[in-house]
């Protein structure tokens, strides 16, 4: 129920999943939703952030050692990806929620999976040679431009906006990088 939380809210946003969605999507009884969400939607919003904040967690580990060029490329691709395969259809889970609810707990959650991405990008960043300021700045650089190249690329169905993001992230990254560095594309 989590995961079709996740998938329908990254589709639909928050105001179009509804509980009978979830259970369509998930095939689960309609008592099941009741006895693991008692404290109801919103619990069950809180689970799919996490879930999908968790989900680009592990994409972004992924990349452990890689140079920053090469994790820049990763990260943009995985998005690129999503819309590929959903047709243009979804975005982010976590995004759609923040610009939806006004709820503090469902905000602190979803301010928790950006925060955790944006650390675990400026740790990567840092172990492949960027100065730590410059790590912690391009990694909120790179989630709030991607998350917005996103939002873009849904809107006018063209990974145009993606593409041009990505190509002035690699060239701000690539600046950064010690110079020692080998010039050239990232294997992806």
């Amino acid at each position: 129920m989590v995961a079709s939380t996740a998938e329908l809210l990254a589709r639909r946003g928050l105001e179009g999943t509804s509980f009978s969605d979830v259970l369509d999507r998930s095939g689960a009884p309609r008592g099941s939703v009741y006895h693991h969400f008692p404290d109801g939607k919103e619990q069950l919003i809180g689970e799919a952030i996490d879930l999908a904040g968790g989900n680009a967690l592990g994409w972004i580990d992924k990349k452990e050692g890689a140079p920053p060029d090469e994790i820049v490329v990763w990260f943009v691709h995985v998005w690129r990806e999503l819309l590929r395969r959903s047709r243009f259809e979804a975005g982010c889970a976590v995004l759609a929620v923040t610009v939806a609810t006004d709820s503090p707990e469902l905000l602190n959650r979803a301010a928790d999976a950006f925060r955790s991405w944006r650390q675990r990008l400026a740790e990567l960043f840092e172990i492949g040679g960027l100065a730590h300021e410059e790590a912690v700045r391009f990694s909120a650089v790179l989630v709030a431009s991607t998350e917005g190249a996103v939002v873009l690329s849904r809107a006018e169905q063209s990974f145009e906006p993606l593409d041009i993001v990505e190509a002035q992230l690699l060239e701000d990254v690539r600046r950064l990088m010690p110079s020692a560095s080998p010039p050239g594309t990232p294997s992806t």
